[in-house]
């Protein structure tokens, strides 16, 4: 079992991958790099697999969603893999209804709007409910050679989806309830909360060797509303996952005003996106956290040289620090170039820290 004491060594079993060094912020040759949302439609191979089947049906089925996570792992040469899942799968046992509407994303057929609404929400046994999830990842075990990360959505990111009904740009439902209807806003996240926090424990049980919470849409609040409505319930996810001995990355985008408190919600790693500098993030969280990040998905879209200068960049940025974890501001876009990815992981193995 790994040491509460981020800085002290890791179980034998762990010592050599790079990316867990990297989250306890031990020394490695090169950063470790993996990309979020790495399994997916950029890739041929997926696009292949989805012709046949639908998004929930690939993670309906373990060895379906086993093998989409392999592709980038195999195409790519990243050093960890992360679970193809989705964070609002928690919703369909919740009894909330999810689809995927072409070209609109997720869909939550029954939104949470009422106080009556949350009473509703039934209970959810990780085990039972999203046993599948759990299967996928006992199947990748046995046949990956770098670290599994497994997620969750935080509990502000899936109550938007929940009470919104789908995506948003405004989160105007969400805001409503969180000014106007505090007691059902603060009874949905304890809800949510404990839901969210038994499926990530579930998973590390399972097998996952490092987990990540995502608040893909935390930034849409400011400071005082996090503090306020967000942090005691993102806290207690990342507290009980950090009970089962992995890391833990906690990822938010549009966070540069939210930082301080992201970091004290709790988290080994902290994710950074592309809007502040890579050495200015972690100035705000001090040195005793390891930071995820930072480059701008689009990004991959230019010119090699110009890709290479931004990578160069960000890892120049480090300093030579322990506890860097290569990786994108957010997710990869639709129909970026797999040889650029696989050119970026090569870059930043490539740099090595006597290019400081």
């Amino acid at each position: 079992m790994a040491h509460s004491q981020p800085t002290k060594e890791l179980p034998i079993t762990n010592y050599q991958s790079p990316f867990l060094r990297a989250c306890y912020r031990q020394p490695v040759d090169a950063s470790p790099v993996w990309f979020m949302r790495q399994a997916g439609r950029y890739m041929p191979e997926y696009r292949a697999i989805r012709k046949k089947y639908s998004l929930l049906e690939i993670c309906y089925q373990p060895e379906l969603a086993a093998e989409v996570t392999l592709q980038p792992v195999r195409a790519l040469g990243v050093d960890a893999a992360i679970l193809f899942a989705d964070i609002l799968l928690p919703a369909i046992p919740l009894g909330v209804g999810l689809e995927f509407a072409k070209g609109e994303g997720p869909v939550l057929l029954n939104p949470v709007r009422t106080m009556e609404d949350v009473k509703n929400l039934r209970p959810v046994n990780p085990e039972t409910d999203l046993g599948y999830v759990l299967d996928a990842i006992r199947i990748l075990r046995r046949e990956l050679s770098v670290p599994l990360i497994g997620f969750c959505g935080a509990p502000f990111t899936v109550a938007s989806y929940i009470i919104e009904g789908g995506s948003s740009r405004k989160f105007l439902k969400t805001k409503t309830m969180m000014y106007a209807e505090p007691q059902t806003w603060h009874a949905l996240m304890e809800k949510l909360s404990t839901v969210l926090s038994d499926y990530l424990v579930a998973q590390i049980r399972a097998g996952a060797q490092a987990v990540q919470v995502f608040d893909s849409w935390v930034g849409a609040l400011s400071p005082q509303d996090y503090e306020e409505f967000v942090l005691p319930y993102s806290q207690k996810i990342l507290q009980d996952a950090k009970k089962e001995n992995v890391p833990v990355i906690h990822f938010g985008t549009n966070t540069a005003t939210l930082l301080p408190l992201i970091k004290r919600a709790g988290g080994d790693v902290i994710g950074l996106d592309w809007r502040i500098h890579l050495d200015d993030g972690w100035r705000l969280l001090g040195d005793d956290v390891a930071v995820q990040g930072n480059l701008d998905p689009t990004v991959l879209f230019a010119p090699l040289p110009e890709i290479k200068k931004r990578v160069d960049d960000i890892l120049r940025r480090t300093n030579g620090r322990a506890g860097h974890i290569f990786n994108l501001g957010h997710g990869v876009l639709q129909h970026t170039p797999v040889d650029t990815l696989k050119a970026v992981v090569e870059m930043v193995h490539e740099f090595r820290r006597t290019s400081l």
